[in-house]
Order: C-alpha cells, then structure tokens, then sequence
C-alpha cells in the first residue's frame, strides 16, 4: 500500500513541477517579450498568476506532509505527551470543521464564477478558482488522517514533540 501512496505523491509533485515551469517559462518570456523586444505580453502575466494560485492550492494540499508546513510550536514543545495529543486532536477538529463548514459558501462562489472570464485568457474564473476545493479537500483529508493516528496511537509528532500542533 506505501509503495502506491509513494506513487501518487510522485506524481503530485509532477504536477507541481510543470505547473512552476509553465509559471517560469511564462515569466521569462514576459520578460523577453517586455524589455528585449519591447512588445509585452499581457497574457504571460495572467498565465503567472494562475499558475502560481494553483501551485500554492495544489502543493499545500497533495504535495507537503503535515510536518513540513509551519508551526508555532512554542508552547507545544513544552507540554506532556498527552497534553500533546489533546493539542493535536483540538487543532486537527478545528481545522477539518472550518473547511467543512466553509464549504457551501466555496461551492456557492466558484459555482457564480462560472459567468465570469479572466480579462485576457477569457477562462472561466470558476476553472481558475476550482482549485480551492481539491484544496479544502486534501486539508480534510490530511487532518483527518492526522487525527484518526493521534487517536489510534500512531503519531511520532504527538508524542515525540517535533513542533506539530
């Protein structure tokens, strides 16, 4: 089953990896384009920012693991084990119920954007913004798992104190 997951996750960051080329290449070429030839392309500058909205969304939900995300971890560093797992249920409930709970209103929003166009690539704004919701997804799923292993015993983090609240 682990070799599978590896898999996956491999070829999420592939993804990740050609959604940060299409973003450089689109960038350079602006800048080419702007001060080389002195004719700017006002399409790259869209093409960035969407690529760049969907590296953010996409790598924060399938590509790092919960341990390379950043923590405030003062307090937590100083706390029993327990008090530890008690901290790491608490904020994994926290975080899933806020995504859960903002999901109508998301769905609500990307469905309305489906009128809309970006100014020069005239996509939908509602395929530009889609991405939020495998966000809101992979966060659930990822502090659901987290919590279900704080539960069953088998978080290292929430009884080694590794910083992860």
């Amino acid at each position: 089953m682990r070799t599978r997951l590896d898999w996956w996750q491999a070829r999420a960051d592939d993804v990740a990896v050609g959604l940060l080329t299409a973003m450089f290449l689109a960038f350079v070429l602006q800048i080419t384009a702007r001060y080389v030839i002195n004719y700017p392309l006002s399409w790259s500058l869209e093409l960035s920012l969407t690529t760049w909205l969907w590296t953010v969304f996409w790598g924060s939900a399938l590509c790092l693991r919960h341990r390379d995300h950043i923590t405030f971890d003062m307090l937590y560093n100083h706390v029993s084990p327990a008090t530890r797992k008690v901290f790491g249920i608490v904020s994994s409930v926290v975080i899933v119920v806020a995504m859960l709970v903002s999901l109508p209103a998301t769905w609500d929003w990307i469905s309305f954007l489906t009128i809309k166009k970006s100014a020069t690539l005239r996509i939908p704004l509602a395929y530009v913004f889609s991405i939020y919701l495998l966000f809101v997804a992979g966060t659930v799923g990822v502090y659901g798992l987290r919590m279900w292993r704080i539960l069953r015993g088998q978080d290292e983090s929430a009884q080694a104190g590794q910083g992860q609240v």
